[in-house]
């Protein structure tokens, strides 16, 4: 796959995340917690991240932005799968870019790419959540044509409530 970009998103590059960039990868998940006022739910460590993203048992992947070199954003993914379309559909878990790069392109470029593999790959959805204040990113989202899902609301179970529910 070519790591190159439309020259019209400003000379960025996307490659692949390889186990190098879990550095990387955590300061950015610590700065979107940062911005989504979330800080203290990150129990990452690089180690962490380089296991679960790079190793053995990963089905996550992931994707670095770079512009003269440098990275300025990253996305993590996975296939999920869809029993009404009996397809995989691709989720995107975290899309971020550093606040110096925001309206430079990279974000819809980090999207771009995630479409094309979906595509590639034969996926029948590309989905992702947004928290309900997010307004930037909700305008990005709307502005590439997707739309929300406001009959789905999401659910979560973690922590001890996910302890205390599978030993029951």
């Amino acid at each position: 796959m070519d790591a190159r970009v439309d020259t019209a998103t400003g000379g960025l590059d996307i490659r692949e995340a390889e186990r190098g960039d879990a550095a990387t990868i955590l300061r950015f998940v610590r700065e979107l917690a940062i911005y989504e006022k979330a800080e203290h739910e990150v129990a990452a460590t690089e180690e962490t991240v380089a296991e679960s993203l790079f190793g053995p048992a990963s089905v996550t992947r992931a994707l670095i932005c770079e512009r003269d070199g440098v990275a300025i954003g990253f996305a993590v993914w996975f296939f999920s799968y869809s029993t009404w379309l009996a397809k995989n559909g691709l989720y995107l878990e975290d899309l971020y870019v550093t606040p110096d790069a925001r309206g430079s392109g990279a974000g819809k470029a980090l999207m771009k790419r995630l479409a094309r593999i979906a595509i590639e790959n034969g996926c029948g959805r590309f989905e992702w959540s947004v928290l309900d204040w997010n307004e930037p990113a909700i305008r990005v989202y709307d502005a590439i044509g997707a739309e929300p899902q406001p009959e789905w609301l999401r659910y979560r179970m973690a922590g001890d409530a996910l302890k205390a529910f599978a030993a029951e």
